[in-house]
């Protein structure tokens, strides 16, 4: 996956350089992602209504090569999200750039997932009214690890990657249809399944339709999953990176350098968009 940003310089660069002239930049091609090229980057970002963050990933540069873009996260949803959630703008930037895994889609034009056997084999045994049997379910749960120990199983793992997640997922909902979409993660910021109604989705069903639709409603998994957790929304206005990974990623947060990346890239958006807090 091809990210060029500050400071690279490559022949890559200069491809980058030659496709923003042709889009109106007027830069000297010379291979150098200098200040230039990430103004350059970032007005045409703007202009194409894509994330303004001056970092040409894949996203930006399939658009500079005419593909269509209408699926993809656009700024104003951050903008608004930065709104709404009463935090800086270059936060929410920082969030999107480290926090997410780049894009929401397969090149198949399905959503990112990971199907997840160990959830499978909760959410089966879990009582959903009254009226179920816990020991009754935890048997179905047990008879089906045994059975089919790729699909539910107490441990995590059997991970295919890519459109075979999907495939695993398909065969999972043979089993359960609600147990297997809670036990996939989705989109770009890998919301869990088993968070849709918590989150104020009618359903599962309904938060996987959306989450299929584009990056835009991803991102809106995301933000109401920051809505309804107040201790990590609170660290993410006060910039207390390390907390806000600790709570977002969980306590392996340090082995990925998670805190650090997201107050660099803080740091970097809050020089190019400085946006008071709001109060």
């Amino acid at each position: 996956m091809t990210i060029l940003r500050h400071g690279d310089r490559s022949q890559d660069v200069r491809v980058l350089q030659q496709r923003l002239n042709l889009a109106g930049a007027g830069l000297l091609a010379d291979g150098l992602f200098g200040d230039a090229t990430e103004e350059a980057v970032r007005a045409y970002q703007s202009k194409m209504g894509l994330v303004a963050d001056g970092i040409a990933g894949p996203k930006t540069l399939a658009a500079l090569t005419g593909t269509d873009c209408s699926a993809l996260l656009r700024h104003a949803t951050l903008m608004a999200a930065a709104a709404r959630l009463g935090v800086e703008l270059a936060a929410i930037l920082a969030v999107n750039e480290v926090e997410s895994l780049g894009a929401g889609f397969l090149d198949n034009g399905k959503p990112k997932i990971l199907y997840e056997r160990h959830i499978m084999y909760r959410q089966i045994a879990r009582p959903r009214v009254p009226e179920d049997d816990a020991a009754a379910l935890q048997v179905h749960a047990d008879e089906l690890a045994a059975t089919q120990p790729s699909l539910v199983n107490p441990r995590a793992g059997g991970y295919a990657g890519g459109t075979a997640e999907h495939q695993r997922l398909a065969h999972a909902k043979l089993i359960d249809d609600t147990c297997a979409l809670e036990s996939a993660s989705w989109g770009a910021f890998q919301i869990m399944g088993f968070h849709a109604v918590r989150l104020g989705y009618s359903s599962v069903q309904d938060f996987a339709a959306r989450m299929a639709k584009d990056e835009n409603e991803q991102f809106e998994a995301f933000v109401r999953f920051l809505e309804v957790d107040p201790a990590l929304l609170k660290a993410l206005k006060a910039k207390k990176w390390a907390v806000f990974a600790k709570g977002y990623n969980g306590p392996d947060y340090q082995r990925n350098l998670y805190d650090i990346k997201l107050e660099r890239a803080y740091q970097r958006h809050a020089a190019s968009c400085p946006v008071p807090e709001a109060a």
